[in-house]
């Protein structure tokens, strides 16, 4: 491969310069433009209405998402080995060589950024993908060696640039968790553009439209997904792989499949490097802006009347320019396929949206019942301490996300050349994990407030009440948010498609205004950005126009615009500031106020499907999921299955003697009447190499031929257990890297903070018991061919020196912002 790729790096360097130098310039004057309209909004006011459900700053703080084991692909050896996975609040997937590498806080073996990612479940589609991305090499499902697996529940994590990922799992119903675990992983990471900055986000996306629209690509960008510095990385990719297929694919050796993982390792290569110059270059760029934003500000607030008054005086002469045309193209291109447009965005919006409310009333419908079955606060605490995090439960709301993914363009996407429908559905998908997240929290601040002096009944009846009160507000916000999102997705849809056709005929028209534009304000001012506002402008009136229509239709549950929800809760803004901690309050808050900030408390747990042995030595499997309250529509019963107990993992050197020289420990009770020994007809056979090291005596008094039979009955209990455990070791495969086990399987034991994963706890190494050296003294030593035994009873326990550790847990589907979005319908003037 490096032979192959020994002039590259001087292509990728020049490539990065240069995308980077025109992207920059780009940005600077984007940079004063989203300033000046930043300053203007602040001046002028106006914007949305004010919402009814509350809103969380830091929904997932102290929180982590999922963890568990995966077999993981690895193409070094390519081997597949038991991975120990971790997902942080930050939606990165982490995998460990164990579970105790993460408990001892040790570097993670690679950390995942899914941005850009599609999570992959069947290798057809895989390949598919693969043969899209690489030179001349076309695949079939039967030509994959280099993926042999003993599982046919696969997981790929695929990306057009970066490396891709492996894992399988033993089940379906483990593959669907992950799934969905996964997909919420790419759809937060693509999510990357935060919408609380209103200057640096808009400049960065209206440079990067404008970048693009100068190449010739109108319309959406299926990899404008992640931070900034990633999206500049796939800019500069995306001409850049075209030129690598080119250059190193005639020179690629060997077998297809050598083939394909060299072109993916030179990728994956190649798009690192690029990453780490374009977020160098990035940050610089930023800061050199961010330096004149005190200059630009005060210039802003000096001259803003006069910028405005001219800006509006050059937006006229665009206007009467481009009308004619403008409007003949809307009548002929644009206004027959609205209807069709919004109907097709429609449709499955509305249902995912339904789907978020039938969670919500189911969720809150069964913490009514089980606080009035259960009685008390307490379990009100301890229900509503597994609601808190619904929104971010990805297995819980993945019925909500599939409505959504139905979404079909079919037949506008060529017209209006929309790459795909990807943009729109993960946009509606995060708005939905909003919404939800905005009802939970306003149900846990209403019901807080509630809840002094109520019990029994009373507390059921003040439950009911919230709850109503929430679905009230949902309706009201989730309509709003619907309506708004039909608004954008229109005009990012019609608005690059009526630029392709108007640009071309006025571009040698334009260069002229500029001469109008005073020289102070021509850092706020482009002819560029007027010209789109001003086709903007024309199209905005007819999709106000259908989206208002449409909300008349009652099966898209709208409100309609004359219809203004008065606020019957006046301070409820006020309650918002502080989180609850349901669990430290009502619930088992004793228990946690110990562990400070160390436990940090996951959202989704595993169940143990019936009837599946637990992988040896650890498996996501191997301990049940939330306790009493299932995940899924399934029996209780399937929560609380036992998985059986596994041999330890032990630190101490006398523990790693017992594994080389496993010892039988033998109790021999003494009689009341006599000092010696009691000596029954019963022999103990010894295997070759083992030996007698130490006879310990106790005491105790045999109820009759009871006591005898039950001691036999135990020590046959107590000899195929011992075989048991020896037939697991023997069996366990030699290339799989195991974890520790797990030192509690019953759900007794689960500690259930939140929804813990079962991976996250109680895999505990068990220490195995040091021999007993005192002998009594004056006892002789007893042939060991010669020894009868009666079995008595001890109490052996485990001390588990791991226990306070392992107790403790250390610590963007493309938010594609909607470049036609409601900041143009801010600052610029709409018709009447």
């Amino acid at each position: 491969v490096k032979d192959v790729i020994s002039d590259p790096p001087q292509i990728m360097k020049d490539m990065a310069m240069q995308v980077m130098a025109e992207f920059g310039k780009v940005y600077e004057q984007q940079y004063a433009v989203a300033l000046f309209n930043s300053v203007r909004f602040e001046i002028e006011g106006g914007g949305s209405a004010q919402s009814q459900l509350l809103h969380r700053k830091d929904p997932l703080q102290d929180k982590s998402i999922f963890s568990g084991d995966l077999f993981q692909y690895l193409e070094e050896n390519k081997k597949w080995r038991n991975r120990f996975i971790y997902v942080a609040d930050s939606y990165n997937i982490s995998y460990y060589e164990n579970k105790l590498a993460h408990d001892r806080g040790l570097h993670p073996k690679g950390v995942i950024n899914c941005a850009g990612y599609k999570a992959l479940t069947s290798m057809d589609e895989y390949l598919e993908l693969l043969n899209s991305c690489l030179p001349d090499t076309k695949a079939k499902a039967g030509n994959s060696p280099f993926l042999k697996c003993a599982s046919s529940y696969l997981l790929i994590l695929w990306h057009p640039y970066a490396r891709h990922h492996y894992f399988y799992v033993r089940t379906e119903k483990e593959q669907k968790k992950w799934l969905a675990v996964f997909q919420d992983c790419v759809r937060h990471t693509n999510n990357g553009l935060s919408e609380e900055n209103k200057v640096l986000t808009p400049a960065f996306t209206d440079s990067v439209r404008l970048y693009r629209q100068a190449k010739g690509h109108y319309g959406t960008w299926d990899m404008m997904c992640g931070d900034p510095p990633r999206i500049l990385a796939n800019l500069v990719m995306e001409t850049l792989h075209q030129e690598l297929r080119a250059l190193i694919g005639p020179r690629l050796k060997g077998k297809l499949q050598q083939r394909q993982r060299d072109w993916m390792l030179i990728s994956d290569a190649v798009y690192r490097q690029v990453l780490a110059q374009t977020r160098v270059q990035y940050e610089g760029l930023v800061q050199t802006c961010e330096a004149k934003r005190p200059r630009l500000d005060a210039s802003l607030r000096t001259d803003m009347d006069q910028i405005i008054t001219s800006k509006e005086h050059i937006s006229g002469r665009i206007r009467a320019l481009v009308h004619l045309r403008a409007e003949q193209l809307l009548r002929s291109n644009v206004q027959p396929y609205i209807t069709s447009i919004l109907e097709a965005l429609m449709e499955p919006a509305s249902r995912g949206f339904s789907e978020v409310r039938e969670v919500l009333f189911r969720e809150m419908v069964e913490v009514s019942k089980n606080t009035l079955n259960d009685g008390g606060k307490e379990a009100l605490g301890k229900h509503m301490e597994k609601i808190s995090m619904l929104a971010f439960h990805p297995v819980k709301m993945q019925s909500c996300y599939e409505k959504m993914e139905q979404l079909s363009l079919e037949g506008l996407q060529q017209r209006f050349e929309v790459s795909s429908p990807s943009v729109f559905i993960q946009r509606a998908q995060i708005l939905m994990r909003e919404q939800m997240d905005n009802a939970v929290y306003t149900f846990e601040q209403l019901l807080h407030q509630s809840l002094e002096g109520q019990s029994g009944e009373q507390l059921y009846k003040v439950i009911q009440r919230c709850q109503d009160r929430v679905l009230k507000k949902y309706d009201y916000d989730s309509s709003t948010v619907r309506k708004k999102f039909f608004r954008e997705a229109l005009l990012q849809v019609i608005i690059p498609y009526m630029l392709k056709q108007l640009y071309p005929v006025y571009s040698t028209e334009l260069p002229k205004f500029k001469e109008l534009i005073f020289e102070d304000f021509s850092r706020f001012i482009l002819v560029e950005n007027m010209f789109e506002e001003v086709v903007l402008q024309s199209v905005t009136k007819d999709i106000m126009m259908a989206v208002k229509e449409a909300a008349v239709q009652r099966k898209h549950n709208l409100y309609r615009d004359s219809i203004v929800l008065t606020n019957s809760d006046p301070n409820l803004h006020l309650l918002g500031e502080n989180p609850i901690d349901w669990a430290q309050q009502y619930g088992g808050g004793e228990e946690q106020a110990g562990l400070g900030n160390r436990k940090r408390r996951q959202v989704v747990s595993m169940i143990v499907p019936e009837g599946m042995a637990p992988l040896p030595y650890g498996s996501c499997l191997e301990v049940p999921g939330v306790e009493e309250i299932p995940e899924e529509n399934e029996p209780l019963s399937a929560t609380k299955s036992t998985a059986p107990k596994e041999p330890g993992s032990p630190d101490s050197v006398d523990g790693i003697r017992e594994l080389i020289n496993p010892v039988l420990e033998i109790v021999l009770p003494l009689s009341e009447e006599a000092d010696d020994p009691v000596l029954t007809n019963g022999m103990v056979h010894l295997e070759e190499g083992q030996e007698i090291k130490a006879i310990t005596t106790v005491t105790e008094v045999l109820p009759g031929d009871t006591a005898v039979e039950r001691a036999i009955q135990e020590l046959d209990i107590a000899v195929e257990e011992d075989d048991g455990e020896r037939l697991v070791e023997c069996t366990v495969d030699s290339d799989v890297e195991l974890v520790p086990p797990s030192a509690y399987s019953s759900p007794r034991h689960h500690d259930d903070s939140g929804f813990q994963s079962p991976t996250n706890e109680h895999r505990e190494e068990e220490e195995t018991q040091p021999l007993k050296e005192e002998l009594r003294a004056g006892e002789e030593t007893v042939d060991p061919e010669q020894v009868m035994v009666t079995l008595g009873q001890e109490d052996n326990e485990s001390n588990d020196e791991m226990g306070e550790t392992k107790e403790d847990i250390a610590e963007d589907d493309s938010d594609v912002r909607f470049i036609w979005g409601e900041r143009y319908f801010i600052t610029s003037s709409l018709p009447d």
